[in-house]
């Protein structure tokens, strides 16, 4: 889940994936205005077979829920039974046809611009899936732990900070998942909340969110920015990152700072499982602060690119949360796994809007 973007987020009980900065000031309403899809601009451009894929993701998720189950804790979505059916139709569309998967969503739902206050104008950051190097036993550079939960963690109750865990509190108890090579590389794991670990051999082990110790998230880039050593307009993961290689015998304190700790299972499934519980798509799935926008709903994201600038409009899904994704209108954009991955998740830091899409037989709420 999403831990995932730079200013915070993972899935629901996960990770703050996106969580370099700092979290962005919270708001407490949100508002919606009917549309059109004739005026969402780039609709017709869009890649509709795509979004239908991580849409029936978390219809699989939805059909399991009791019929009269709210989606979300506003209700803004209905509920369970309102979706049934279009989760049904959805399993009628060919998956690569494109005019289909545009015409399903264009004949079952409406489009409504979401605002806070009258504002439409929101905040979106990425995260992505982390790559690192392991081994089974500690050995050479393996030195880094990556831990899986503790049996006495209880959710909610403060356990060991980082700093004490990172001094070998749980040392000698067989929790060690694996061991990392960088311990740089183990924290930007915690941020993302997933990541592949490329093994000695060859082999790849995924690994995915299994729980937190209950301390709340320090963003360390903001950190470096209120200390002068890296400037405002400068700060990105890989900014970040370049300046704990850079300074490795500060890196250590600085990262002691963020006194969340996160822990990991492995996984098998086809991505990294969000807050809903459904597999994450690349580019398709957004997390979201579930208090305003329920898990599952699909959103017309309208920003832009954080590498090239040009415009970013995509039909997304509600699939995850994060720990600095708070707010009406905040988004954290899952961009997957691998270099380019990466860096357009570190770059990411875009003002733009959202549109949800709602069954046309039920009035938001």
């Amino acid at each position: 889940m999403v831990l995932a973007g730079l200013a915070a987020c993972a899935p629901a009980s996960a990770p703050p994936g996106g969580g370099l900065f700092s979290a962005i000031p919270k708001t407490d309403r949100i508002a919606l205005v009917a549309t059109s899809f004739e005026r969402l601009a780039g609709w017709r451009d869009d890649d509709h077979a795509a979004a239908l894929v991580a849409f029936r993701r978390s219809c699989d998720r939805i059909r399991s829920w009791p019929p009269d189950r709210a989606l979300g804790t506003a209700k803004m979505g209905g509920i369970v039974a309102d979706w049934r059916p279009i989760c049904a139709a959805a399993e009628a569309v060919a998956p690569a046809d494109g005019a289909r998967a545009r015409y399903f969503f264009e004949s079952r739902l409406r489009p409504y611009l979401a605002t806070d206050g009258g504002r439409p104008e929101g905040l979106f950051t990425g995260y992505y899936e982390a790559q690192l190097k392991g081994a089974w036993t500690r050995h050479g550079p393996y030195q880094t732990p990556i831990y899986t939960r503790p049996p006495e963690l209880v959710r909610g109750v403060s356990f060991h900070a980082r700093a004490r865990i990172d001094s070998g509190a749980l040392a000698g108890r067989g929790l060690e998942l694996l061991w990392a090579s960088d311990p740089v590389d183990v924290f930007f794991l915690h941020i993302q909340g997933s990541g592949r670990v490329v093994m000695e051999d060859g082999s790849v082990v995924r690994l995915g969110y299994d729980g937190n110790n209950g301390h709340p998230y320090v963003a360390v880039g903001g950190v470096l920015v209120a200390r002068g050593e890296i400037a405002k307009d400068a700060i990105s993961m890989q900014s970040i990152r370049a300046w704990m290689k850079a300074n490795h015998a500060r890196a250590a304190a600085l990262m002691a700072l963020n006194p969340r700790y996160i822990f990991f299972r492995r996984i098998t499934d086809a991505g990294p499982i969000g807050a809903q519980g459904a597999a994450l798509t690349p580019g398709r799935s957004l997390a979201v602060d579930p208090k305003f926008v329920a898990l599952g709903l699909p959103l017309w994201l309208d920003t832009r690119h954080p590498v090239n600038g040009v415009p970013l409009r995509r039909l997304v899904v509600a699939q995850d949360t994060g720990g600095a994704i708070k707010g009406a209108l905040r988004g954290d954009l899952f961009w997957g796994a691998g270099a380019a991955a990466a860096e357009a998740a570190g770059q990411m830091r875009e003002s733009g809007r959202y549109y949800v899409l709602l069954p046309k037989s039920t009035k938001p709420r």
